[in-house]
C-alpha cells in the first residue's frame, strides 16, 4: 500500500463493506435462513443499498446490508460489484479525471459496488467513499465476483440478549462459551436442523439459525478524512523494526495476544504463533496498516476487533499464558507461516494448513 493506508478504527472497527452485488433486495425472515445459508454457501449474496429503508446502523455509523436469497434468475442479472485490481492501493476521485481532487484510496481486496461508468472510469461506493476510479484498476463481472469470494466470508451477527456456542448440533451438547447480542462469528457450514457451524476461538461451535442474522462481508476503503484521522492515530505508536524483531509497548503485546486467543485459543501453540505471525507479516507488507492496531483493527480483517470481543477480551485480562508467549514469539520475529498475510478455518481451499486454520 503506498503512502497511504487503512483506516485504524475505533475501539470496534469497522464493519466491512457489504457489497452490491445485484439489482433489487429481498429480506429473510427467520424460517428462510436455512435455505438463505444454503444460497451463502456458494459466495456473495448480500445487497447494501443506500437510503434503503431495511438497512440498519451498526457501531461505527456504517451500514448493515441485509441478508437476501438470491433466486436463479436474478443471480444472471447483471453485477453491480466492483473490486480494486491492485497489489497496494488506487486513489478514488472526485470526477472521472486524472487531476480532480482525490477523495479516498481502496486496497489490495477492497470491494464496493457501482454507481455510474463512463468513459474508461466507474463512480463507485465502498465503504463512506463515494468517487470515480479508473477502470483500468478495477474488476468487474465474474472476476469481482471470483475475488470477492475468495477474501470475503459469511459472519452470524448474535441477535439475541444471549447465545450459548454449544460443542455439537443439539440442546443437550456441552457449550464452548456464551455470546452476547451483537457478537459477530465466521460461519463455516450449515448443519440438519437449522443449526449453523461458527467459528469459536478455533474451534467449531454451533448455533441455532433462529438466533443469528448472517451476511457476506468484504473489505472497504477510506476517505481523505478517514486516512488522516488513521495516520494521526499511528503517530503516537511505537514501532521498530530491526532485523525481523519489533519492538512495542506491553499494552500492545497483550493487544496481539487477545486477538491470538479470539482467532486460536483452541488451537494448539503452533496455530497460536501462526496467527501471531499473520499480523506480523501483514504489519510489514505495504498493503496494510504499519502498527499492530492499525492491522487489528483494519476494515474487515478480523471478526473479534468487528465484534467487540476482542476489546472484552483485552480488557478482562484473563489472557492465556500461551497466547502471550505466541504474541511474543511473533513480535520476536518468529514465523512459522512464511510471509503469508491471510488465514481462515480451513474449507478445502489450496494453502498451509495447521490445525482447522488454512494459512494463505
Amino acid at each position: 500500500m503506498t503512502g497511504s493506508k487503512r483506516l485504524c478504527a475505533a475501539a470496534i472497527g469497522f464493519l466491512v463493506f457489504l457489497s452490491a452485488v445485484f439489482q433489487g433486495s429481498m429480506t429473510v425472515s427467520a424460517g428462510e435462513k436455512k435455505d438463505c445459508l444454503e444460497q451463502f454457501r456458494g459466495g456473495v449474496a448480500a445487497v447494501f443499498s443506500p437510503g434503503d429503508s431495511d438497512s440498519a446502523e451498526l457501531p461505527g455509523g456504517l451500514p448493515k446490508a441485509r441478508t437476501m436469497l438470491m433466486p436463479e434468475e436474478e443471480q444472471k442479472q447483471e453485477s453491480k460489484l466492483v473490486m480494486a485490481n491492485v497489489k497496494n492501493a488506487l486513489n478514488v476521485r472526485s470526477d472521472a479525471d486524472e487531476a480532480a481532487e482525490k477523495v479516498g484510496m481502496l486496497y489490495k481486496d477492497c470491494g464496493g459496488y457501482i454507481l455510474e461508468r463512463r468513459d474508461g472510469w466507474t463512480k463507485l461506493q465502498s465503504g463512506n467513499i463515494i468517487g470515480w476510479a479508473s477502470d483500468e484498476f478495477l474488476l468487474f463481472g465474474d472476476d469481482a465476483l471470483e475475488l470477492a469470494n475468495s477474501v470475503g466470508k459469511m459472519v452470524a451477527t448474535i441477535d439475541t440478549d444471549a447465545l450459548r456456542i454449544r460443542t455439537e448440533p443439539n440442546m443437550e451438547a456441552d457449550v464452548w462459551g456464551m455470546l452476547p447480542k451483537g457478537d459477530i462469528v465466521e460461519v463455516l457450514h450449515e448443519e440438519e436442523d437449522g443449526w449453523i457451524c461458527v467459528d469459536y476461538e478455533g474451534n467449531d461451535g454451533y448455533v441455532s439459525a433462529e438466533y443469528v442474522a448472517m451476511d457476506f462481508v468484504i473489505d472497504s476503503g477510506e476517505t481523505v478524512e478517514e486516512i488522516k484521522a488513521r495516520q494521526e492515530a499511528e503517530e503516537e505508536a511505537k514501532r521498530h523494526v530491526n532485523y525481523g524483531e519489533y519492538t512495542t509497548d506491553a499494552d500492545t503485546t497483550l493487544l496481539l495476544a487477545a486477538l491470538i486467543q479470539c482467532e486460536a485459543g483452541g488451537e494448539s501453540y503452533e496455530g497460536q504463533v501462526a496467527v501471531g505471525a499473520v499480523v506480523m507479516n501483514r504489519v510489514r507488507s505495504g498493503a496494510y496498516p504499519n502498527t499492530i492496531h492499525g492491522v487489528i483493527y483494519a476494515s474487515g480483517q478480523f471478526t473479534p476487533a468487528m465484534s467487540g470481543k476482542l476489546n472484552r477480551v483485552y480488557e478482562a485480562g484473563n489472557i492465556y499464558p500461551s497466547c502471550i508467549k505466541a504474541a511474543e514469539e511473533a513480535l520476536s520475529g518468529v514465523s512459522n507461516v512464511g510471509d503469508l498475510t491471510h488465514f481462515r478455518r480451513n474449507n478445502g481451499r489450496e494453502g498451509l494448513v495447521i490445525g482447522n486454520h488454512v494459512f494463505y
